[in-house]
């Protein structure tokens, strides 16, 4: 019998022939964490008494909280610089970007790669077909000190999405489909494999989208088949390393299921669970107080023009305060260069450094009570942006650019 994309690394990583159900340890070729969860790991490996197997193999970012907000999370940033150094291991400081987006940029996920994360949507990576979990702060502590952790292989199930592509609707709207057809624990533990015509003709940045986003419906991993534009940002990245796998044609899934999204429309998800989703159609003219374009799910550059061309020429509602912050500093150079952010700027948008921003509820754009945001973000429960009495819509680029300039949430499909 042949194998999953899934069955194939976790076996290649533990040196021996693994199916669904088994359990193995993994050699792992990377972990990070943020500062969100990178205490943790560091106190764990104090009480272990334990160094760093391979200090290449780690990465902190400064991301969650970045630039920190008060002086206990500038005492954890202060902590990470001063471990960055004595164990020689990676940091990526304040305004270098979000964890998710910077271990696609410079190489840390590459195809075939076992990667760990503190951080839930580690999932990201798998557009790059890299096996990519979100792992505890002690999993990753345990792992960091002997390369390897122990791992039940999930079982698969393959998503096909097909049709053609409706105007004014995205990767985020199909994701966000998907999840309120599967529920948030529809595929719990389990390794997503995405197909179709649909994925196919989404670029890269749009299918970073799908894989972000597939731990909020309960999945272990989601894994984009490599293709040509996985070659093509390869390449572009200079990432040297890795091995293109596939599955087999005899390999057994658990589920194939088939999404025909040729009469969607632009859709959102509504407060307090991603799965809590609905049309546009059905929540026009709630009035929103805050708009947020961003986060590891949508703050990509082609995310940035999707909303700029909106944008252009346009204001924001008075009403309404709209914050940008592009996934990295890289990305937030070439919008830079691309006249994106003069548009938002006159638009009446706020820009934000490089980085999480408003989405963990920390520091930046924490809304009123009552007060309604709609954002890009991934989650959207009770308090995510740092006030349970709030409510929190998720949709693409487009509606909340839409929504910004309507003071409610509007049709993107209007303004294009």
């Amino acid at each position: 019998m042949g194998k999953t994309i899934i069955e194939k690394i976790l076996s290649s990583h533990a040196g021996r022939s693994l199916m669904a159900g088994d359990v193995g340890i993994c050699k792992v070729d990377f972990c990070f964490s943020q500062d969100g969860t990178t205490s943790l790991v560091l106190d764990s490996l104090g009480k272990a008494k334990r160094k760093l197997k391979d200090s290449s193999k780690y990465a902190m970012f400064i991301d969650h909280s970045s630039p920190s907000p008060n002086l206990g999370v500038s005492e954890v940033h202060s902590r990470m610089r001063s471990f960055s150094k004595t164990s020689k291991s990676s940091l990526f400081d304040v305004g270098c970007g979000i964890s998710h987006q910077l271990v696609l940029e410079e190489g840390i996920a590459f195809p075939g790669a076992l990667v760990l994360g503190a951080d839930s949507h580690t999932s990201t990576a798998g557009v790059l077909s890299a096996a990519a979990f979100g792992v505890g702060s002690t999993d990753l502590a345990v792992t960091l000190m002997t390369g390897k952790n122990w791992f039940k292989i999930p079982e698969t199930y393959k998503l096909i999405i097909k049709g053609k592509l409706p105007k004014g609707v995205y990767s985020k709207d199909i994701i966000l489909y998907i999840i309120h057809r599967l529920s948030a624990n529809g595929a719990t533990y389990k390794s997503i494999e995405f197909y179709g015509k649909v994925i196919d003709d989404l670029s890269f940045d749009a299918r970073c989208t799908i894989t972000n986003m597939t731990i909020e419906f309960g999945a272990k991993c989601g894994l984009i088949p490599a293709d040509k534009k996985t070659f093509d940002f390869i390449k572009k990245h200079a990432i040297k390393k890795g091995k293109y796998i596939y599955a087999d044609k005899d390999c057994c899934y658990e589920k194939v299921l088939e999404f025909d999204i040729s009469k969607l429309t632009p859709y959102i998800s509504k407060p307090h669970s991603v799965d809590n989703g609905a049309n546009v159609e059905e929540l026009k003219a709630i009035k929103i107080d805050q708009a947020f374009l961003g986060t590891c799910t949508n703050g990509r550059l082609e995310d940035l023009e999707i909303a700029a061309k909106i944008l252009k020429g346009r204001k924001v509602h008075k009403d309404v305060k709209l914050l940008v912050a592009p996934a990295s500093q890289s990305i937030f150079l070439k919008a830079l260069q691309k006249g994106l952010i003069k548009t938002y700027i006159e638009a009446g948008a706020v820009i934000l450094p490089a980085g999480c921003g408003p989405c963990v509820g920390t520091h930046q754009g924490v809304p009123a009570d009552g007060e309604v945001t709609i954002s890009t973000a991934n989650r959207n429960f009770k308090g995510r942006m740092g006030n349970p009495n709030s409510f929190i819509y998720l949709a693409s680029p487009a509606t909340v650019a839409a929504s910004s300039i309507k003071g409610e949430i509007a049709d993107p499909r209007k303004f294009l």
